[in-house]
């Protein structure tokens, strides 16, 4: 009863080899009936494709053509040069603002120095005017020598006062200097001739009126100063605010070229790498821009050669495991139908029993065999996915729709809930992932029971839910529930037939999209959670 042992096995793991010695046992066993029978495995073989440097060359079309300036430089070298390119025409905008400030902190500093120095000497001009009215008045009154001696001290010492004032150059400035000097000497030729009082002090008097003239003339003077320098400033802003928007243009133009030119690559790069991930091997690998770049491009495009090269010794290999496997197979069914049917002699109960459970083993054996191939052709088929828009509402319609008379068989009812906005994907394989998980719901679901979609939109996901009334997964399967040809401890009331395969598809279908599902805890029934990336 060894082969029977063999047959009987539900794991997952070590198939093939039982199935091939099983077989190789059958053979000896029923010769009569099964002279072409083998086991298949020594018309498999797997072909090693080495690609050389110099096949590398000719596939990709490597060619010594001369090759501008920009595309000899490397990425990180243009991403320099830009930067420094940029660094310079903004350093040379921040350079000329600088100087510009400079300028106008020079001309107001001296402009701020001489107005200081220029209301020092009226200030000086003005108590020296004091002193003189006040010394004459009293060398009027006393007579004194020394009082003569301070008027013609403060006169004196008025003459540098004069003399910064002078050089204001106003308008004015000059000739009222003139008559005060003029007024002052004639006050002091009037004291030193004892003219008397009148004419002394008519000489005085004129001072204090010159004194607010030049005051006035001053003041003038440093407005007009002040505002040429605000002219100036508003000159320089302006040519300052020219410049940086000249400066930052071309930066920005600088910025958008180089960018342009590394970027253009990156797109042409991103869409290869999607292209070889979706098992698209037809269009070549072509990548224009730096150096370092084009040389990823060909590697690129070795790696797509290598890529269709085992893809196409891929599906050999399916071919041959298909063929070597089910055509012994399909000779060792027919082989138990001839005995099963006596055409070789008549069996006994004990016989017949025997006959009876080759017969079920062997289509179990070939079922397997079915599913792991379509299970291996479902992976590899994930790879390729063919997006457009469509909304998920219908298409969970449509699924529900497509398994109506077993859901109803079972007066079980399904109900849709929530909404979701169009997502880009493939929409043959998302409906392969929902059928999938409606089909696992309804099978464990008891009689009467409701099975729930649930749609939900989260920034940056839909979610799917798919929650059921069955019996559940234990918190140990939870992660060995997506594992191919797992069947879980808790099965239904009513027998159900599965291959273990439905979650498996789901979960490479799922990711293949960039998404993500999983077993959700829950108290009653079984809860599967699917998120696929939706830009919006």
């Amino acid at each position: 009863m060894k082969i029977f042992g063999l047959f009987r096995r539900r794991t997952t793991t070590g198939c093939f080899p039982a199935a091939a010695k099983a077989l190789s046992e059958l053979k000896s066993v029923m010769s009569p009936i099964g002279d072409g029978l083998s086991s298949g495995g020594s018309g498999l073989h797997l072909v090693t494709f080495v690609t050389s440097d110099a096949t590398l060359n000719s596939q990709v079309g490597a060619r010594a053509t001369p090759l501008p300036a920009m595309s000899r430089l490397s990425f990180s070298h243009t991403l320099l040069a830009s930067f420094l390119l940029i660094a310079a025409i903004l350093g040379a905008a921040a350079l000329g603002g600088l100087l510009a400030i400079e300028q106008l902190a020079v001309q107001s500093r001296e402009g701020s120095r001489q107005a200081v120095d220029y209301s020092a000497a009226i200030q000086q001009l003005s108590e020296r005017t004091v002193d003189m009215e006040r010394s004459a008045r009293q060398f009027l009154v006393l007579e004194d020598p020394v009082l003569l001696g301070r008027f013609r001290q403060a006169h004196s010492e008025s003459q540098a006062a004069l003399a910064r004032i002078a050089e204001l150059g106003a308008g004015n400035t000059a000739s009222l200097v003139e008559a005060w000097q003029q007024a002052a000497s004639e006050a002091a030729d009037a004291l030193a001739r004892r003219a008397g009082t009148d004419a002394t002090m008519d000489a005085l008097t004129r001072l204090p009126i010159i004194n607010e003239q030049l005051a006035t003339e001053m003041r003038i003077k440093l407005d007009r100063e002040g505002e040429r320098l605000l002219e100036e400033l508003e000159t320089n802003r302006n040519r300052l605010a020219w410049h940086l928007i000249a400066a930052l243009f071309s930066a920005s133009l600088l910025a958008a070229a180089t960018g342009w030119w590394l970027l253009r690559p990156f797109n042409r790069v991103e869409r290869a790498i999607e292209a070889l991930g979706e098992s698209r091997f037809e269009e070549p690998v072509a990548i224009e821009g730096p150096a370092d770049l084009r040389r990823l491009g060909r590697r690129l495009d070795w790696l797509r050669l290598r890529l269709a090269d085992l893809e196409s010794n891929r599906a050999r290999v399916l071919r041959s495991v298909s063929h070597e496997l089910k055509t012994p197979l399909a000779s060792l069914r027919e082989g138990i139908a001839l005995l099963e049917e006596g055409l070789v002699g008549p069996l006994n109960a004990p016989q017949q029993e025997v006959v009876s459970i080759l017969q079920h083993n062997t289509r179990v054996l070939q079922e397997r065999i079915e599913n792991l191939l379509g299970y291996n052709s479902a992976v590899f088929d994930a790879r390729t996915l063919r997006r457009r828009v469509f909304a998920l509402r219908p298409l969970l319609d449509s699924v529900v729709a497509e398994q109506q008379l077993p859901i109803q068989s079972r007066n079980q009812r399904v109900e849709i809930e929530g909404t979701a906005p169009p997502i880009k994907a493939d929409e043959d394989k998302l409906r392969i992932v929902f059928a999938n998980l409606l089909a696992n719901a309804a099978s464990f679901s008891p009689s009467d029971g409701v099975i729930r979609f649930v749609l939900t939109a989260l920034p940056g996901w839909v979610r799917v839910e798919c929650i059921d009334q069955g019996p559940g997964v234990p918190p140990d399967e939870a992660e060995r529930i997506f594992e191919p040809f797992f069947q879980g401890s808790r099965q239904p009331a009513a027998p159900r037939e599965g291959s273990g395969l439905g979650l498996s598809i789901v979960r490479e279908f799922v990711a293949a999209h960039g998404g993500r599902v999983e077993l959700v805890p829950s108290t009653c029934g079984a809860h599967f959670r699917v998120e696929l990336p939706h830009e919006s």
